[in-house]
C-alpha cells in the first residue's frame, strides 16, 4: 500500500529519544561498595576484598565495571596489590637483597673484585670493533701467496741436501713439520686468501682437540711468520688482524689447558678444585707450572725473531701461572726485542699486537710510553729513501702507505692516553709535534685523545695543524676531524671565534676542491651550533666562491648536501638562515633533479621538527620555501610512489600551515592563490589549501563577530569561490565531497548563500561518481559507511539553508533523493533503507513553525515560508515518495528471505511515522499497525527487549504529546499493540 505522509508539528522536547534512557544515581563509571552482614556462626568466604570471619560482622565487596566485567577485580589490580604493590623487579630485587643480607651473615665477606688490567676499565674502544673496519678499508686485487705445510695443493718446497743446509735444516726444525714438506700456494685472491687462513685457524684447533700441541705450536710459528711478508703491502693491516686472530685463538687455547692442569687436591683424593678467578701462582700445583714453562721454553728455542715475539705475545697472559711480577720485565723486555724488526710498518703492527695483549693483563702502562718513544725515534725512517723505493715497487703512493699505520699507531696512543694528566698528554703532543712529517702522528691524537683535552686547546690544535709540514697526508683531513671534535665537544666559548677564524683560513686557502669541501662539511656543523647568521652566510659565500669555478659542485654534491642540512638543522634561528643572502644560491648549485630533491625533502623535514610554534611572516623566508617546496612538487610524476607523495605532501602541507601574516588576510589569500598554482600535482596540498582558506574565511567572521561590511562581505566571497574553484582539481571524489560541504557551511555561516548553495549541489552531483569500494590496506572496503556519514551531515546542515528562489521547494533534498538511488548499493545491505530514514526525519523538522538550531542573519525556510500551506504540501509530498520507497524495500527484503533486516526496518519506520507523521492519517494509522504486526510476527529475530522498549517508549510518546487528535490515535494504537505482545 502507499503511503499517506503528513507532519505533525510537536515541541522539541516531545520527539526525544527515550528508548536506551533511565534513570541513574551514580555515575556507572563510579566505584560502588556493598556491605555484607554476616550473622554469628557463619563462615564468610573470600572474595575479592572480602575478609572470612565465624563472628558477626561486616565486610565490603568492591564492585567497579571493569570488576564485574572480569567476575571480580581484574588481573591488573590483583597483581598491583600482591606483596605490598611492589613490581615484579622491585620484588625480585627486594628477595635477591634478602638472600644476600642472610648470606652475609653466614659468610665472610667477599671483596669486590679489582681491575687487574687496562681493558676491564672501559677507557678504549675494544679491538673487536675496529677489526671489522680494518679488514673493510684494507683491501687489495692483488695476487697474494702462503707457505705452509699443513695445507693442501701448491707448489712442493723440497728439503735441501748439502751438509750445510743439512745443519741449517736441523736448526730450524722446530719451524718446519716432521716430514720436512713445505708448499707454497701462489697467486690467491683475498677472498682465497682469508679462506686458507680460516683453514689453518680450523687445522690449529682440530691439532690441538687431538693432542697434536707441537702440530698446533707449528702452525702458530707458520702463521706468524706470514706477518714478515709485506709483497703486498696494502693488505698488510688486514693480514695482521687475520693472523692474530689465530694466535689469540692459540694463546687462549694454552692458558685453558694450563687452567685444566692446575686442578689440584688439598688431601690427595680425587676431589679436584678448580682455579679462582683470581688465583695467585702459590694456588697453582708445581706440574702446571713446569708445564708452563715448557711452553715458554718451546718458544725461546725459535729461531727467527717474528715467530718468536708474536708466538710469545700470545701466551704472555699464561705468566700467571707462573709469577704475579713477571708481566711488566716481559712487556718491557719484549718491547725492546721488537727494535730488531727493521721494517717500520711490520714492527709498529707488532708493537701494536704487544700493547693489545699486554692490556689484558696488567694495569701498567710504561711499556706502552716505551713503544711510543721507540715509535718516534725510527719515525723519521718512514720517509727516508729506501723506504720510498720500496713503495715505489709495490706501486702505491707515499700518502697509501703512511695510511696503513693508522690502525696500529691509533692503537698505542689511545693505549698510552688511559689515565693520563693534561700534563702527560702536553709531554706526548710536544713530542709528536716536535718530530718532521707529524702529520700521521697528529691524526693519530686526534682520534685518540680525549674530547674534552682537544677542545680546551682548541686554537693550539688548529695553530698546530696550519703549521706543520705535510707529506703523505692531507691537511684538510687533520682539520676535518678537528671540526668533528670540536662539533661534538664544544670549546670554551672564548675561543670559538679565533679557532673558526685562524682554521677557516687555512680552509678557505686550499686549491683542492675535494680537500676543501671536505673540511667545509665538518667546520659548517661547528660554525651553525656556536655562530649567528653573519658568519654561517659568510661561510656560504665563500662555499659559492670554490666551488662554482669549473662547476665543481657537480663532484661534491654529497659534500654540498650534508652542508646544508647540517646548517638548517643546527641553526638556532632557521628563519634567518632561510632568509640569507647565499642561502638560494646555495641550493641553486644541485642541478641533478634527484639531489636536489633530497636537500628540498631534508630542508623540510628539518624545518618540521624544529619550527616549533613559529609562524612564518617573513615574506623572504616564504619564498624560499615556496621555492623548496616547489622543487618537491615538480618532481612528482606518475611514477611517483603513494609514500612519497604522501610524505612530499605532507612537508608542504606543513609549511603552508605555518604562513600566517596576521590581520593582513588579503596577503594570506594571495599567498594561497600562489600556492595553488605552485603545486598542481598533489592533492593533499590542494586540500590543505582549501581548508586554510575556510578558516581565514571564518576568522575574518570571528573577527566582525558576524556583522560583515561590505569589504569583509567580499572577501569571504573570494573565499568561497576560491574553494569551489580549486575543489574540482582534486582527484578522489570522496575528498571532493567532503570539501564541497565544508565550504558550502562555511560559506553559510558567512551569509553568502549562492555560493554555499553551489557547493552542496555540486557535492550531490558527485554522489553516482563514487566508486562502489575502495582500496585499504590491500583489502577492498564499500563506501557506503562513508555516504551514509556523509549524507546525515549534509541533511543537518540541510534544515538552515534556504530555498534559492529559482529553484523551487526543497531543491537540493529533491536533488539529493534522485541521484541517491544512482549509487550501486549492496543487495544485502540496509544503507539506502537509513538514508531514506534520515530524509523522513529531516522533512519532520522542516514542517516545524521554529527550527532547533539557526545561523546569525540566515533566514531558514521557517521564517522563509512562515508554515506556508503549498510549503507543506511540498514536505508531505516529499514525505509520501520517501515512505514509498521505503516500503518497497521491505518488498524486496520479503522476497529475498532477510527476516531480521526486514523487521528492523518495519520498527525503524514505525519509530519515525509515530514520531513525525500525523496518526489521524487514516492510512498512515494503518500502515503503522501493519509495521508494529510485522515486527512482532518475527520478533524470534529481534533483541528480546526491543519490542517491549518500543512499546514503552510510545506510552511516553502518548503522555508528553499535547495535540488531542493524536495522543487519542496512540492511545488507540497503543491498545492494538498490546493483543500482538
Amino acid at each position: 500500500m502507499s503511503a499517506e505522509w503528513r507532519c505533525v508539528r510537536r515541541n522539541q522536547d516531545e520527539c526525544r529519544r527515550y528508548l536506551d534512557q533511565f534513570k541513574v544515581f551514580d555515575h556507572p563509571l563510579k566505584q560502588s561498595t556493598i556491605t555484607v552482614l554476616e550473622s554469628k556462626g557463619t563462615r564468610i568466604k573470600t572474595i575479592n576484598n572480602i575478609s572470612e570471619s565465624n563472628s558477626g560482622t561486616s565486610s565490603t565487596l568492591s564492585l567497579d565495571p571493569l570488576s564485574l566485567a572480569l567476575d571480580g577485580e581484574d588481573p591488573l589490580s590483583q597483581f598491583a596489590r600482591q606483596d605490598s604493590a611492589q613490581d615484579p623487579l622491585s620484588q625480585m630485587a627486594a628477595e635477591f637483597e634478602g638472600v644476600l643480607n642472610v648470606t652475609s651473615s653466614r659468610l665472610p665477606h667477599k671483596k669486590v673484585r679489582e681491575v687487574n688490567n687496562l681493558l676491564d676499565m672501559d677507557l678504549i674502544e675494544p679491538w673487536a670493533s675496529r677489526r671489522v673496519g680494518i679488514l673493510n678499508k684494507y683491501t687489495t686485487n692483488e695476487k697474494l701467496s702462503i707457505v705452509t705445510s699443513f695445507l693442501n695443493g701448491g707448489e712442493t718446497i723440497k728439503s735441501q741436501t748439502t751438509m750445510s743446509e743439512k745443519v741449517k735444516h736441523r736448526l730450524e726444525q722446530l719451524d718446519e713439520f716432521e716430514d720436512g714438506t713445505v708448499r707454497q700456494m701462489l697467486d690467491l685472491s683475498q677472498q682465497e686468501y682469508v679462506l686458507k687462513i680460516e683453514q689453518l685457524n680450523h687445522e690449529l684447533v682440530q691439532a690441538w682437540n687431538t693432542d697434536q700441541r707441537v702440530k698446533a705450536l707449528k702452525i702458530a710459528i707458520q702463521c706468524s711468520k706470514l706477518l714478515a711478508d709485506t709483497s703486498v703491502i696494502q693488505f698488510y693491516p688486514s693480514k695482521f688482524v687475520l693472523i692474530t686472530d689465530i694466535l689469540d685463538i692459540f694463546g687462549k687455547l694454552v692458558y685453558d689447558r694450563l687452567l685444566v692442569k692446575g686442578e689440584s687436591s688439598a688431601d690427595g683424593s680425587k676431589k679436584t678444585s678448580t682455579l679462582p678467578d683470581d688465583f695467585t701462582p702459590d694456588m697453582v700445583p708445581e706440574s702446571a707450572k713446569e708445564t708452563c714453562q715448557n711452553w715458554f721454553y718451546k718458544i725461546a728455542s725459535i729461531r727467527e725473531l717474528l715467530p718468536r715475539l708474536y708466538v710469545e705475545m700470545a701466551i704472555l697472559k699464561s705468566y700467571r701461572f707462573i709469577t704475579a711480577k713477571e708481566f711488566n720485565s716481559t712487556l718491557l723486555r719484549l718491547t725492546h726485542m721488537i727494535r730488531g724488526v727493521g721494517d717500520p710498518l711490520v714492527a709498529i703492527y707488532a708493537r701494536c699486537y704487544l700493547c693489545r695483549v699486554g692490556m689484558a693483563v696488567t694495569t701498567d702502562r710504561e711499556y706502552i710510553k716505551e713503544n711510543l718513544n721507540d715509535i718516534l725515534l725510527i719515525y723519521h725512517t718512514i720517509f727516508n729513501g729506501g723506504i720510498r723505493a720500496d713503495i715505489a715497487k709495490h706501486r702505491i703512493t707515499l700518502n697509501g702507505y703512511i695510511s696503513l699505520f693508522l690502525p696500529a699507531l691509533d692503537w698505542i696512543i689511545q693505549g698510552a692516553t688511559i689515565l693520563s694528566t693534561d700534563s702527560e698528554l702536553d709531554d706526548i703532543l710536544r713530542k709528536c709535534y716536535d718530530r718532521k712529517n707529524s702529520a700521521l702522528l697528529m691524526q693519530s691524537i686526534l682520534q685518540s685523545f680525549r674530547p674534552d683535552y682537544i677542545a680546551l686547546r682548541a686554537v693550539q690544535f688548529v695553530e698546530i695543524l696550519s703549521s706543520i709540514t705535510i707529506e703523505g697526508l692531507s691537511r684538510g683531513q687533520l682539520l676535518r676531524m678537528l671540526g668533528y671534535t670540536l662539533s661534538n665537544t664544544a670549546p670554551p666559548a672564548e675561543q670559538r671565534a679565533l679557532a673558526l677564524n685562524s682554521a677557516w683560513r687555512t680552509v678557505s686557502s686550499m686549491v683542492n676542491a675535494e680537500e676543501y669541501i671536505q673540511c667545509a662539511e665538518m667546520w659548517s656543523q661547528f660554525t651553525s651550533q656556536h655562530f649567528g647568521l653573519r658568519e654561517i652566510n659568510a661561510l656560504m659565500g665563500d662555499i659559492l666562491y670554490h666551488m662554482t669555478p669549473n662547476r665543481s659542485y657537480e663532484r661534491h654534491y654529497h659534500e654540498l648536501q650534508v652542508i646544508v642540512e647540517k646548517i638548517v638543522s643546527n641553526s638556532q634561528d632557521i628563519h634567518g638562515v632561510l632568509a640569507l643572502e647565499n642561502f638560494l644560491p646555495m641550493l641553486d648549485l644541485f642541478q641533478k633533479e634527484s639531489i636536489k630533491l633530497d636537500v628540498g625533502k631534508s630542508i623540510l623535514t628539518s624545518y618540521r621538527s624544529i619550527s616549533g610554534d613559529l609562524s612564518i611572516s617573513d615574506p623572504v623566508v616564504t619564498n624560499a620555501l615556496m621555492y623548496i617546496s616547489k622543487v618537491l612538487n615538480d618532481s612528482v610524476n606518475a611514477l611517483t610512489s603513494e609514500d612519497e607523495r604522501r610524505q612530499i605532501s605532507n612537508l608542504i602541507s606543513h609549511f603552508i600551515r605555518k604562513v600566517d601574516f596576521g590581520r593582513d588576510f588579503e596577503q594570506q589569500l594571495s599567498f594561497y592563490v600562489e600556492a595553488r598554482a605552485a603545486f598542481s600535482n598533489l592533492d593533499p596540498v590542494y586540500s590543505t589549501l582549501i581548508h586554510c582558506v575556510n578558516r581565514l574565511a571564518t576568522s575574518t567572521r570571528r573577527i566582525v563577530k558576524g556583522q560583515h561590511t561590505g569589504k569583509t562581505a567580499a572577501f569571504v566571497k573570494a573565499c568561497a569561490a576560491y574553494c569551489f574553484i580549486t575543489i574540482p582539481s582534486i582527484i578522489d571524489v570522496t575528498t571532493r565531497m567532503e570539501l564541497y560541504l565544508q565550504s558550502g557551511q562555511v560559506a553559510l555561516l558567512n551569509v553568502c548563500l549562492q555560493q554555499a548553495d553551489s557547493c552542496f549541489e555540486a557535492a550531490l552531483n558527485l554522489i553516482p561518481e563514487i566508486p562502489r569500494t575502495y582500496e585499504q590496506d590491500g583489502k577492498a572496503q564499500s563506501t557506503e559507511p562513508f555516504l551514509k556519514s556523509f549524507l546525515v551531515n549534509f541533511l543537518s546542515t540541510l534544515v538552515i539553508v534556504p530555498d534559492n528562489p529559482t529553484q523551487g521547494v526543497l531543491y537540493l533534498l529533491r536533488l539529493l533523493v534522485e541521484v541517491i538511488k544512482k549509487y550501486p548499493f549492496d543487495s544485502n545491505s540496509n544503507t539506502l533503507a537509513s538514508v531514506y530514514l534520515h530524509v523522513l526525519d529531516f522533512l519532520s523538522v522542516a514542517a516545524q513553525e521554529v527550527y532547533p538550531y539557526h545561523i546569525v542573519n540566515v533566514i531558514s525556510n521557517d521564517e522563509l515560508y512562515g508554515s506556508d500551506p503549498k510549503f507543506l504540501a511540498e514536505v508531505h509530498s516529499l514525505g509520501c515518495e520517501v515512505c514509498d520507497q521505503l516500503l518497497q524495500i521491505l518488498k524486496q527484503l520479503l522476497e529475498t528471505g532477510n527476516l531480521r533486516q526486514q523487521s528492523q526496518l518495519a520498527l525503524e519506520l514505525f519509530l519515525k511515522i509515530i514520531t513525525g507523521a500525523d496518526l489521524t492519517v487514516d492510512r498512515m494509522f494503518t500502515l503503522t499497525y501493519n509495521l508494529w504486526n510485522l515486527a512482532a510476527k518475527h520478533r524470534n529475530t529481534l533483541d528480546a527487549k526491543q519490542l517491549q522498549q518500543i512499546f514503552s517508549y510510545t506510552e511516553h510518546l502518548a503522555e508528553v504529546t499535547q495535540l488531542e487528535s493524536q495522543k487519542r490515535c496512540l492511545q488507540l494504537l497503543l491498545e492494538k499493540m498490546k493483543s500482538r505482545m
